[in-house]
């Protein structure tokens, strides 16, 4: 069980409470929705004030997002980081912002052409959407129901049918299409039953070796009772706040890798009933999929610690030319990674094509021969004995 605070301690409506007050938040400006933030650069200066004073956040994922990419924003809001990003990643990138706010979709609309002027491309889009469904089209669900009013059990069924089709035939965001997903202090609004989900979203939507980077608030320990009981504190961005371990193994249990703190603000927040609730920016890559091919390729890890081990098991020891599979070593060495500044990539003298690739043995005794990289000329059962000088969890 990752998180403790069930929705069977809780006797409001999570959804429609956040709803109703960032609908109240949309109209009028409340200060009490969003920790003070510090943002990268001068990209808000040709924003509207209206966007600014009425968007609510509590980190900058932004800065993590570069030129080109196409980025989808959860719970966009007024548009305040889609409208940052826009200027960052170009006429090339795309910029999607899904929210379920009618009322703040309306402001981030109004601006679009606007802001597009003035950076010289249009690139923003902004839907409607639960960010814990990303399938479903909120806008088409709309229109339907403008033709097709549910008054009886049977229109309910054509309704639920309708739905069904329109997350397989046209959904909202579609599988492996995203490059970077970020989020500003929303996932904690998501009512409990439906976070295991939500964070199932954001790996299915994303491309191989995608990212999500999240800025949320998280607690050091358990809400207490009387917080959850409170719906002020769950649209408050408080209540629903994930324990901060709690928050890694979210994406570490959906198969996420390279899961890491960018940033943790070291004074709290808010601190309530002696639990600490701050702000936390999260990055987390998309696992890598596919066969394990042999390519002769072996890493070495630079240190300080004497070995590491990384999200597959695979342990790697200070200094040691280790083994690894193709996809393992593109992950640890590729110029994006959150490895590579660690890693020492090492290839072969001839390169094996990925079609003439073997299938990789993730072996017991990891350390890769130089000899292995040099070429057929060497015969491997010669140099038995070098090769397995090392097993997992203990280096040499």
């Amino acid at each position: 069980m990752v998180t403790s605070h069930t929705s069977n301690s809780i006797s409001y409506d999570i959804e429609k409470t956040v709803l109703d007050r960032y609908q109240e938040g949309a109209k009028v400006q409340q200060p009490s929705l969003c920790c003070p933030t510090e943002y990268e650069g001068n990209y808000l200066e040709i924003l509207p004030q209206e966007i600014i004073e009425k968007d609510y956040g509590c980190g900058d994922p932004t800065r993590y997002v570069n030129e080109g990419e196409t980025v989808l924003d959860l719970g966009s809001g007024t548009g305040k980081n889609c409208y940052i990003l826009s200027q960052k990643v170009g006429e090339s990138g795309q910029i999607i912002g899904v929210d379920f706010n009618d009322e703040m979709l309306k402001i981030a609309r109004k601006y679009q052409q606007n802001i597009a002027d003035k950076i010289g491309t249009y690139n923003t889009k902004f839907v409607k959407g639960k960010i814990q469904d990303l399938t479903l089209n909120l806008d088409l669900v709309q229109s339907w129901l403008k033709d097709h009013p549910i008054q009886s059990v049977d229109d309910l069924t054509k309704f639920e049918n309708e739905c069904d089709r329109l997350r397989k035939d046209d959904p909202l965001i579609a599988d492996n299409s995203i490059d970077v997903v970020i989020s500003n202090c929303v996932l904690n609004l998501v009512q409990p039953k439906d976070k295991k989900q939500l964070f199932e979203e954001l790996y299915r939507i994303l491309k191989q070796g995608g990212r999500a980077v999240i800025s949320d608030i998280v607690c050091d320990e358990d809400p207490t009772p009387n917080i959850l009981i409170d719906p002020d504190l769950w649209s408050g961005c408080i209540a629903g706040a994930f324990r901060e371990d709690q928050f890694l193994k979210m994406f570490e249990n959906v198969g996420f890798y390279g899961v890491e703190i960018l940033k943790r603000e070291e004074k709290p927040w808010q601190v309530i009933d002696g639990v600490e609730f701050r702000s936390m920016t999260i990055r987390a890559y998309k696992r890598k999929e596919g066969p394990c091919l042999e390519r002769k390729q072996s890493i070495i890890y630079k240190g300080p610690w004497k070995q590491v081990q990384d999200d597959d098991g695979h342990t790697f020891c200070r200094g040691e030319r280790m083994a690894v599979c193709d996809k393992t070593y593109q992950i640890l060495t590729r110029p994006e990674s959150p490895y590579q500044e660690d890693i020492i990539g090492l290839l072969p003298y001839q390169e094996i094509p990925l079609e003439e690739a073997t299938e990789f043995s993730c072996k017991n005794k990891a350390i890769r021969h130089p000899k292995e990289t040099k070429g057929s000329n060497y015969h491997l059962t010669e140099i038995k004995d070098d090769i397995d000088c090392c097993t997992p969890g203990e280096c040499c």
